[in-house]
């Protein structure tokens, strides 16, 4: 048995092993705390907030491997890297979780946090742990809620009743982006209506901003991200039209009401009016006859979800109120009714109805018998006919002031502008977001730092008594009724105005934890600052975020908080940007058996069992190789131990390579050089544009070729050997990392592989020595050339022409035509 025989006999890769060596390495050497002293540029890669709800899943296993191989990669590429760590750690789910446990929130969450910790280090990421963070701290919430207190003196956190969406279930009302499909996105209940005094953020006031700005995201992130929040936001231009209202006694109301519409052309076809039954207009405006059965239609609406109520398959429902609206352009009295259809929260929550045009105002007219008039023809069938209402474009009809129009913009210009002169309307634009819905009636979350005063009012906590801290509570029971179990905390709630001294109650519900994670990304940037929610030159120096990570389902949620509140601190002259992201790379979910996994489906995949059977490099390389980062991944059809299989054959590579550390490539096979420099180049490429799974392939080839030169060609001694099997380690280290360290080891490197630096393509190597030229004859191959890339066409042409294989094509005929496309085709057509 030869050395190297022996040596690749007894050494062999460990997975268990290699874990525990380098991870106890990272931690003493600080491997992943970047230097921040300006001797390298910075790069801040960041993973979205995970919450400590149990272990790490296969859905982690996806989306913290992607973060992993940017930051290790742009490490090794000579950048100064942070790639922080913290748990967004309030909420609705530990609050949950610990009342089934007959546990404390607190206890459960910061368990979970220790597990999480473990496994995050077990698998392998390059996280900075010095920059640690838990938003449920005090040292945290103090800064959300001065934070808070600053967006109140900005008039940006304000308190109103209205009507909110309210979970039955987690007994807390929901922001709208909370709730889908009308059902909470936590716990799948139904949603219902409250009304309810509770705290916003008026969002609506970065409404433009928020919406204008993303043409700077667009090329950095996903097309689809930036749709969803265009249409979140949904800008819509039209006009507000006033509406006398007249009783049944002729007299009007003191103030006409006001409604937003996008088609003002079409004013001449309303026929009736219609609010929202729960609306305070809609109690304003009903007579005393019919006051008794609108608040029985209340009580109904009341049950139904907002997509039940505007679902165009639901048989159409109302109340006559007992008064007129009069259409502002020709006059007519129209019938106001209450229709769950018109939601209290839209617009002003009125709505005029042109049948004719709106397939639900038309549903509602042919229930009731109310008219239907035509006043776009489209050329379509009259829908007082047909039942089915027309849209779009075409001729005004029965539209006095738009005879002889058929221009959508010229109908529309033309009304507004008449309502504008008789001070009747005017032009609009209006918004589908709603203001930030941020209270919560729960226990687990940042206490609003606001005091109740009989005589005062509402008033701000002092800074210097921030934190507000939460009541220990243990013993108490947490469970959801309706109010904040804070409520039932009498000593905690119960303290002196910080305005009068006099007695006064604290503010008993807690914050949305959407709050806490819309501005951690800067607190990561100086976690231990004392002065303020970030030190603003470290924030400087750190951000924006080059590369931002996580799943597509936080599109409208956490993506459009977090952007408002950069807006904002950006106004309060903390941060000198407007966008925190500059890049951002949305991850797929892990499935099995083409379904999302659930115990109660019996397709469960446990990560740690997966890691214990094959490692976590295999893991890793198997999620990472099994498709583009933003689709699906089903486990069902992927194999960690073929990922094992080949990380064992890299790992044979390192170990066979017999050339001395710093051996002159340029000596060795050429053939294998040229095949490394062109993986190194396309590598490089594919993991810039985030094409993580090709890159992998591609440094699969290069072992394969690397192997082949060992075996067949010059030999492990080869030092073009070494260079191939370094470049394989450096590359597969972001994909790979506990192998890729043992294999830098075996190749006489010092610790660790980490440290070292993206190789770089040699460009001479890049350029290809010969070319393979086809000759055809009448469109038939009939001989390859192996010509230089730089081949003239003069040249080519007489190559092609000598050549025997196409001498015996043309048989002594005389050549017509000779096209040469320099240096890969030459066609030939004989007389």
């Amino acid at each position: 048995m030869s050395e190297q025989t022996e040596t690749r006999t007894r050494r062999s890769y460990d997975a268990r092993a290699a874990q525990e060596r380098w991870q106890a390495y990272w931690a003493e050497h600080d491997t992943f705390t970047p230097l921040d002293d300006g001797s390298r540029e910075r790069r801040y890669v960041l993973d979205m907030f995970p919450y400590p709800s149990g272990d790490l899943h296969m859905g982690h296993a996806e989306a913290f491997v992607m973060g992993d191989v940017v930051a290790r990669r742009l490490k090794l590429q000579g950048y100064d890297v942070m790639h922080p760590i913290g748990w967004d750690s309030f909420g609705l789910p530990a609050e949950n979780a610990a009342i089934q446990r007959n546990s404390h929130p607190a206890d459960w969450t910061y368990a979970n946090i220790e597990t999480q910790a473990r496994s995050f280090r077990r698998y392998g990421l390059s996280l900075d742990w010095s920059r640690r963070l838990h938003t449920s701290d005090p040292e945290y919430y103090r800064w959300t809620q001065w934070l808070f207190l600053r967006f109140r003196e900005r008039g940006l956190a304000y308190r109103k009743d209205s009507f909110v969406n309210w979970c039955p279930q987690d007994q807390t009302v929901l922001a709208n982006e909370q709730v889908v499909a009308g059902l909470c996105e936590r716990c799948g209940a139904t949603v219902t209506k409250r009304r309810l005094n509770q705290w916003y953020f008026k969002i609506t006031d970065y409404a433009d901003r928020l919406l204008d700005d993303m043409s700077s995201l667009e090329g950095g992130w996903p097309d689809r991200v930036l749709t969803m929040q265009r249409n979140w936001i949904g800008r819509s231009e039209g006009a507000y039209v006033d509406f006398e209202i007249e009783g049944p006694d002729g007299g009007r109301r003191a103030e006409p009401v006001r409604v937003f519409t996008t088609r003002p052309d079409t004013l001449y076809g309303a026929t009736f009016f219609v609010v929202a039954p729960e609306s305070e207009l809609a109690a304003e405006l009903v007579t005393d006859e019919q006051r008794e059965e609108l608040a029985a239609y209340v009580e109904r609406t009341n049950q139904a979800s907002e997509i039940e109520r505007q679902s165009t398959e639901r048989p159409k429902t109302g109340v006559f109120l007992g008064v007129h609206a009069v259409n502002p352009v020709n006059g007519e009295r129209l019938p106001v009714w209450a229709a769950d259809y018109v939601l209290a929260d839209y617009g002003t929550g009125a709505v005029m109805a042109v049948p004719a045009h709106d397939q639900r105002d038309l549903d509602f007219a042919r229930t009731f018998g109310l008219p239907v008039r035509v006043v776009v023809d489209t050329g379509a069938e009259d829908p007082a006919e047909t039942g089915v209402a027309t849209a779009g474009d075409g001729r005004y009809v029965n539209s006095p002031a738009l005879e002889g129009l058929s221009d959508k913009a010229s109908g529309i210009r033309t009304i507004v502008e008449r309502l504008e002169a008789e001070q009747r309307g005017e032009g609009a634009i209006t918004y589908r977001l709603r203001d930030w819905l941020l209270s919560r009636q729960r226990f687990w979350g940042c206490p609003i730092p606001v005091v109740h005063c009989p005589d005062c009012g509402e008033v701000p906590v002092p800074d210097d008594q921030l934190p507000v801290r939460l009541p220990d509570l243990r013993g108490a029971d947490l469970a959801p009724k309706g109010t904040s179990p804070l409520a039932a905390a009498t000593d905690w709630v119960q303290v002196d105005c910080p305005s009068c001294g006099g007695p006064a109650s604290r503010d008993t519900d807690t914050m949305d934890t959407f709050v806490d994670s819309s501005w951690y990304f800067f607190r990561y940037c100086s976690p231990g600052f004392t002065d303020g929610p970030f030190d603003p030159e470290a924030v400087r120096r750190w951000m924006p975020v080059a590369q931002y990570v996580g799943g597509v389902e936080h599109a409208i949620l956490h993506l459009l908080y977090m952007r408002f509140f950069t807006k904002v601190l950006h106004d309060m002259g903390l941060v000198d940007f407007e966008e925190p992201m500059r890049r951002l790379l949305n991850q797929g979910q892990v499935i099995n058996q083409g379904k999302a996994m659930s115990k109660s489906l019996g397709n469960g995949v446990d990560l740690g069992a997966q890691i214990d059977e094959f490692g976590v490099d295999a893991i890793r390389t198997t999620v990472v190789f099994a498709g583009p980062p933003e689709d699906d991944i089903d486990w069902a059809d992927v194999s960690p131990a073929g990922s094992l299989k080949f990380l064992q054959r890299a790992f044979r590579l390192a170990d066979d390579v017999a050339s001395e550390p710093g051996a002159d490539p340029a000596a060795g096979d050429q053939a294998l050089r040229r095949t490394t420099h062109k993986t190194v180049a396309e590598v490089t490429m594919l993991l810039e544009s985030q094409r993580f799974n090709v890159a992998v392939a591609r440094i699969m080839e290069l072992v394969n070729a690397t192997r082949k030169a060992i075996d067949t060609g010059a030999g492990a001694a080869d030092p073009a050997v070494r260079e191939a099997a370094e470049a394989i380690t450096v590359m597969l280290s972001p994909v790979a990392p506990y192998v890729t360290e043992e294999m830098w080891e075996l190749l006489g490197h010092e610790p660790s592989v980490a440290e070292a630096r993206w190789p770089v393509a040699d460009p001479s190597l890049l350029v290809a020595e010969s070319v393979t030229c086809v000759v055809q004859i009448k469109g038939k191959v009939r001989a390859r050339l192996e010509v230089a890339p730089d081949v003239t066409e003069e040249e080519l042409r007489e190559l092609a022409l000598a050549d025997p294989g196409v001498q015996r094509a043309l048989a002594g005929a005389e050549v017509r035509t000779v096209i040469v496309r320099a240096p890969k085709l030459v066609s030939i057509v004989p007389a």
